[in-house]
């Protein structure tokens, strides 16, 4: 399915850096056990959207709130990769609020 010297790029985002870093974790150990070389995962910067809303309906401006929230992301490549990893990682299953983007680079 992949070529020789084919690269994938896995990008992974989430809203909570535990569940991210665990998602990380398993799609490392599942690659590694198809021998394929593995680098990351790297932490990419922290994305923090802020959003302010005043507190009161019609007046008092000086009252606001302050909510943000924060995206993580990391990438993961993988080298030298094989049929069997392809299957692998089409296989896992991770954790809910996880978002996962694959890209087949080409050397």
């Amino acid at each position: 399915m992949t070529a020789a010297g084919a690269k994938i790029r896995i990008k992974i985002k989430a809203y909570d850096h535990r569940v991210i870093d665990a998602a990380a974790r398993v799609i490392i150990e599942t690659t590694e056990r198809t021998g394929a070389l593995i680098a990351g995962p790297i932490p990419l910067p922290t994305k923090i959207r802020k959003f302010t809303v005043l507190k009161s309906t019609f007046v008092h401006k000086d009252a606001r709130d302050q909510f943000e929230i924060r995206t993580h992301k990391r990438i993961i490549d993988i080298t030298e990769s094989t049929s069997k990893t392809i299957d692998a990682l089409s296989n896992i299953t991770l954790p809910a609020g996880v978002e996962i983007e694959v890209k087949m680079l080409t050397a």
